[in-house]
């Protein structure tokens, strides 16, 4: 099984996480119609993600540029946005809608790029089922690879007990690359999924 490093900030960005899930069917994995007000991260952005419970942003060019966030091109990392209870974020991606239920989302900038490299949020699930049940439905949302996925789902399954790292192979039926970075460890109560959503490599490239 492949076992990734644990990234230096995952420590400090788990602590709090509340329960999250991607929408169930009985929630729609749109933005509600007309509803094409793009969320900003400015501070006035960001006091309107957290009061709303709202945020939606536009990656249907294949990228999000720091300047349509608000935010200056050099800037390295948006603040981090962190609301009391769940929000519902919306990433418009040029096949389909990213959707999902967290209460944590981070913008990487890399460097000094126009262009945001990846946005990350976090999903959790209190039962090894419910784990499986978030699994699969990004394999069938966002064409994450179903053998690398249900490979992990039987491992675990055989030794409930266990730690894990692992990233399953990457999803790109959206435009964007989803990646879903497990860290499981059976001797908690809450599993985590880290999510990492980034251009394709041929895509989202500026100067």
């Amino acid at each position: 099984m492949k076992r990734l490093a644990v990234l230096l900030a995952v420590p400090l960005l788990l602590t709090g996480c509340a329960p999250s899930s991607e929408p169930t069917p009985a929630v729609s994995s749109n933005p509600p119609a007309g509803a094409k007000i793009y969320s900003k991260l400015d501070d006035a952005g960001i006091e309107q993600i957290k009061s709303s419970k709202t945020a939606l942003l536009d990656m249907t060019s294949g990228n999000l540029r720091k300047s349509d966030v608000g935010l200056q091109d050099g800037t390295g990392h948006a603040p981090d946005v962190h609301t009391s209870g769940l929000m519902d974020l919306f990433i418009e991606a040029p096949y389909g809608v990213i959707a999902a239920h967290t209460d944590r989302l981070r913008l990487n900038g890399m460097n000094n790029r126009a262009d945001f490299s990846e946005i990350t949020y976090f999903l959790t699930a209190t039962s090894r089922e419910d784990l499986a049940t978030l699994i699969r439905d990004g394999v069938g949302r966002y064409g994450i690879d179903s053998t690398s996925a249900e490979d992990w789902i039987e491992s675990v399954s055989a030794k409930p007990d266990q730690m894990s790292d692992f990233a399953i192979t990457p999803g790109t039926s959206t435009g964007l690359q989803v990646t879903y970075d497990l860290r499981y460890d059976g001797t908690k109560d809450t599993q985590v999924i880290i999510v990492h959503v980034n251009p394709l490599p041929t895509t989202g490239r500026s100067s």
